[in-house]
């Protein structure tokens, strides 16, 4: 079996506002719907069991950048968003959190009934790959969140996250089905996180006895095992700091956004209208569906797109939200129609700040760029959990 990746994430509590959550969900709609004409729906599988991508388009859609919140808000913007269009796309997206966790077995097949696939395998690998994460190996993480993402070709991909009390951390699974060979006998090269001290592993090949009785799968042998798995672990502390950033890769974001005017660029005749800020955002979520694995090892770098919903690194800019979704979803419609010329304008947005990287030398005005971001914020709709952005007090001078 191949997991793909993991994450370990502080442990948040909260919740999503209603006015984040509906953007969220057309974000997400927007960005799987680019990718699957673009890639192909195998593709989004595929993105979504890189822990590095996931959590970048959690920051990319306003959410903490850093918090277990990610997993569970994502998938249920996904899950509602794209459901509905899944005839169309391709995809289809089964489980959640808690009680909606248990109804993936009944989805799948519903599913299967409906596309042909073979409904009883598929609940299978859903149960199995739980199994391991949970009961097999059991590093101090029960699970609590549990979705299966499948395609009409019968790839899929699992997304499932435990917790620890003890810790205060949540740990994100990631799993793909692309070199499946077994969910059993030394499937993961290693097993990453804080050392928590002996723990069971039912999945070491030494344990094939014990399997024998717990889960009647032991004569499933894999061909080959698993070269490398991916892993994130995102700090406790909150605020966005320099040093989570490639400050060379962000800061030709900026410059692109607000240095340079588009009609500058040839390449970005089609996107010309577009404020300096909206441009910001629109670079950040093109990279997100065009960049390659290799641009998401600082995920906060996206939380620069449309802030967070509790005010870090700045409060979420609703109105600059809104247009970089009416852009994607216009981009989107003109494609489908056949003209896909405003969808290559987006698509060369984070071409043109990877050219720029390349002898770009960022500045040391980290904190100027979240004051000011912060400053602004009022201008844009911003909000938090906590309340609409305000304008900065008038300092009055002070004779004595």
């Amino acid at each position: 079996m191949k997991r793909s990746g993991s994450a370990d994430l502080p442990l948040h509590y909260g919740y999503v506002p209603q006015w984040l959550a509906e953007r969220m969900a057309k974000l997400g709609l927007a960005v799987v719907e680019t990718i699957v004409l673009d890639y192909g729906k195998d593709e989004v599988l595929r993105r979504l069991s890189d822990p590095f991508w996931f959590q970048s388009l959690g920051a990319v859609m306003g959410m903490d950048w850093h918090s277990s919140g990610i997993t569970t808000s994502v998938m249920g913007a996904l899950k509602r968003s794209v459901n509905p269009h899944s005839k169309e796309l391709g995809i289809y997206i089964c489980g959640g959190k808690g009680k909606y966790s248990k109804q993936t077995p009944d989805e799948l097949l519903r599913i299967s009934d409906r596309t042909g696939l073979d409904g009883n395998y598929l609940v299978k690998c859903s149960k199995l790959s739980a199994k391991v994460d949970n009961t097999a190996i059991q590093d101090g993480f029960q699970l609590y969140t549990h979705n299966f993402i499948l395609s009409d070709t019968g790839k899929w991909t699992v997304v499932q996250q435990g917790m620890s009390d003890a810790s205060s951390t949540a740990r994100r699974y990631h799993w793909h089905s692309d070199g499946l060979t077994s969910f059993v006998d030394d499937p993961h090269t290693s097993i990453h996180g804080k050392n928590m001290g002996l723990i069971l592993n039912m999945a070491d090949k030494q344990a094939a006895p014990s399997r024998a009785g717990v889960m009647q799968i032991a004569n499933e042998h894999p061909d080959k095992m698993i070269k490398e798995i991916g892993k994130l672990i995102m700090h406790s502390h909150h605020d966005v700091r320099a040093e989570d950033i490639d400050l060379k890769r962000l800061g030709s974001v900026l410059w692109l956004a607000h240095e340079n005017k588009p009609e500058d660029f040839e390449e970005l005749l089609l996107l010309k209208g577009l404020g300096p800020r909206t441009l910001q955002s629109l670079t950040l979520v093109s990279e997100v569906i065009h960049g390659t694995p290799s641009r998401f090892n600082d995920p906060a770098r996206f939380s620069f797109a449309h802030g967070g919903k509790d005010g870090h690194p700045f409060p979420v800019p609703t109105k600059v939200y809104d247009e970089t979704i009416g852009v994607l979803q216009t981009a989107i419609h003109k494609a489908k129609l056949g003209n896909g010329e405003k969808n290559e304008a987006i698509k060369r947005l984070t071409q043109i700040a990877q050219r720029a990287e390349h002898d770009f030398i960022p500045n040391a005005n980290f904190d100027k760029v979240i004051e000011e971001e912060r400053n602004n914020s009022w201008k844009y709709g911003g909000r938090t959990v906590f309340g609409k952005a305000q304008p900065p007090k008038q300092q009055q001078l002070k004779l004595f």
